[in-house]
């Protein structure tokens, strides 16, 4: 009589364990991807936040801005930005564009953000 075993051979063993290891790696790299982007979203919400409120703060002071650039800092979710709000005329003498940048404590440019206020 010949007795047959049954089971898996070291070489389906392996194949197995190569494949496995493939698609944890890959699910890896995946959770990383995810990690830095959602990192990268709440940088550009924050600096967001921060070229939001100094374009508020300009509407709020009800005073016609003059032509030029004019650094500021802003601190959100315990981080630091530096940005320059960048004050340019418009074919109307009565407006003027004002656009906030803002940029990461690396300086890696993050938002720009862009209004146009009246003369009062």
């Amino acid at each position: 009589m010949s007795r047959r075993t049954r089971g898996f051979t070291l070489l389906e063993v392996l194949v197995a364990l190569a494949v496995v290891a493939l698609a944890l790696g890959a699910g890896v790299r995946a959770a990383g991807a995810l990690t830095d982007n959602a990192d990268r979203l709440a940088n550009v919400t924050a600096a967001q936040w921060c070229a939001d409120n100094q374009l508020t703060a300009l509407r709020l002071a009800n005073a016609f801005p003059g032509v030029g650039d004019a650094d500021f800092a802003c601190e959100q979710l315990g981080r630091s930005y530096q940005g320059v709000l960048v004050t340019r005329p418009t074919p109307n003498p009565g407006f003027r564009r004002v656009d906030a940048v803002v940029a990461g404590e690396d300086g890696t440019h993050l938002v720009t953000l862009s209004t146009v206020l009246a003369r009062p």
